[in-house]
């Protein structure tokens, strides 16, 4: 499935249960870009919302996952660790040139997320960039539940 940036598309995933939504969705927004990221859990759902982000950035088929990095953020709440989760991929993505397709959260709190990304550094050869993205926002962010699954929304400045 072809899963670029186009209103209301659903991307990823595609297994399991027919009732199952989709990991995410992209919506745009003026000239900003947004996903809804959905999971059973909690960790599911940050994991999916970084798989989202990605998504919008490179060809995730592409991308190997040559290199382990383990990653921990800090927050007040569930929507400012979900910003803080974002922003420190981001920073791994522009600072290191990581492209990151697989992501397992190991410890989650309201106060706090450690996980172990894997991926491998942009390769020009081989890694179409779709978009950049200079940043998250907190415009339209929500972190909750909806019909028995976590749900977030967000929006990245493009």
């Amino acid at each position: 499935m072809d899963c670029g940036p186009t209103r209301g598309q659903e991307c990823g995933g595609g297994e399991g249960v027919a009732d199952d939504p989709q990991p995410f969705e992209v919506f745009e927004h003026t000239a900003d870009v947004g996903v809804v990221a959905r999971g059973r859990t909690l960790e599911e759902l940050f994991a999916n919302a970084g798989l989202a982000m990605f998504h919008l950035v490179a060809d995730l088929d592409a991308v190997a996952e040559r290199e382990r990095q383990e990653l921990t953020v800090e927050g007040q709440d569930w929507e400012s660790l979900l910003v803080r989760w974002l922003n420190e991929l981001l920073y791994w993505l522009d600072a290191k040139g990581m492209l990151f397709r697989r992501f397992q959260v190991e410890e989650l709190s309201p106060y706090r997320l450690r996980a172990v990304a894997w991926g491998e550094r942009m390769d020009p050869r081989r890694h179409d960039l779709h978009m950049g993205i200079k940043g998250v926002t907190r415009h339209l962010l929500q972190v909750g539940r909806e019909d028995g699954w976590w749900r977030a929304q967000v929006v990245f400045d493009i």
